[in-house]
């Protein structure tokens, strides 16, 4: 029998700092994380929601809620 005590999950890094990582993708999450680097009010710490928050309070395009979307899910499959 397989002792699971031992194995702790790690927790998730928000998704704020993940996408501050994201770079040399070859896809639109490539431009908004970079803007995301600029941006010293860039929620950090925040989930997808509070990096749509802030987004739209910077009157952000489409294109930018669509690059969110597509981080999101590259975010929840890790």
């Amino acid at each position: 029998m397989a002792d699971y005590q031992d194995e702790q999950a790690t927790p998730k890094l928000a998704f704020g700092r993940w996408l501050l990582t994201q770079r040399d993708r070859g896809d639109w999450v490539d431009g908004i994380a970079d803007a995301a680097r600029a941006d010293r009010t860039f929620p950090k710490n925040g989930d997808p929601e509070a990096v749509r928050a802030h987004l739209r309070s910077q009157q952000a395009d489409g294109d930018a809620f669509a690059a969110i979307d597509d981080a999101e899910g590259d975010w929840m499959a890790i």
